[in-house]
């Protein structure tokens, strides 16, 4: 539905690239995969990539759908198999190209999750870092440098603190604040920092406070990545 709302649909996904394995990030996969499968009648194959686990996690996800990929087999004539995925674990480092896209990775640090990855996306003279959950690290760095968006999962670590849960408490040593993904942007000298994934979420109204913690370390454009943001570089 997401998608929908981007004006775009699964059917058009060049390629899927996972972070890491934790729920939040994946959980919606499976939707992905057979929506993608209905709307090609079963014709194109979704590639996806991750770090190792992955290919496990989506024969596990095909898997719980046996009976529902069953019953639409059943009932269209267009399907005759279940999805087509081609699964492509990486290791930190590697690259490959999507068409005249050029993709590369490298290690992030999330532990206990391991491995995690983030991406750097090139397209002729544009590039954007996606990197995920993230504590700062040389593999940020590294994705990021002169690019011309940041994209970083965020955490306000001000108000995390005020939480008397001590599961709460936990994340905070392996998000990226708002202020560190900031510094992070500054030091590897980007056009825009998007922050999104944003814990805890923040009304419309809290949008300035957040800005005003990233423009302390920052100059450049600072965007909030709600869900459906669109932004041009």
């Amino acid at each position: 539905m997401r998608m929908a709302g981007a004006d775009t649909l699964p059917l058009f996904l060049r390629a899927v690239l996972i972070t890491h394995l934790h729920s939040d990030h994946i959980c919606d996969l499976n939707d992905v995969i057979t929506t993608h499968w209905i709307m090609s009648q079963g014709n194109a194959p979704l590639a996806i990539y991750g770090p190792p686990g992955i290919k496990e996690f989506v024969a596990r996800q095909l898997h719980a759908l046996e009976a529902d990929i069953g019953y639409r087999i059943e009932h269209h004539d267009a399907l005759t198999h279940g999805p087509k995925v081609d699964v492509i674990e990486l290791a930190p480092g590697e690259s490959f190209e999507l068409d005249d896209v050029f993709v590369s990775t490298a290690a992030t640090v999330h532990a206990p999750v391991r491995p995690t990855l983030g991406y750097r996306i090139e397209h002729e003279s544009a590039s954007v870092a996606l990197v995920g959950d993230t504590i700062p690290c040389e593999g940020v760095d590294d994705l990021a440098a002169s690019a011309d968006a940041y994209v970083q999962t965020v955490i306000r670590r001000d108000l995390v603190e005020l939480s008397p849960n001590p599961m709460a408490q936990d994340i905070l040593d392996y998000h990226s604040d708002v202020e560190q993904a900031a510094q992070t942007a500054a030091r590897a000298g980007v056009k825009k920092l998007v922050l999104t994934h944003m814990v805890p979420a923040p009304s419309k109204e809290q949008y300035p406070e957040w800005v005003a913690l990233a423009r302390k370390h920052f100059d450049g454009d600072i965007i909030l990545g709600d869900d459906l943001t669109a932004f041009s570089i």
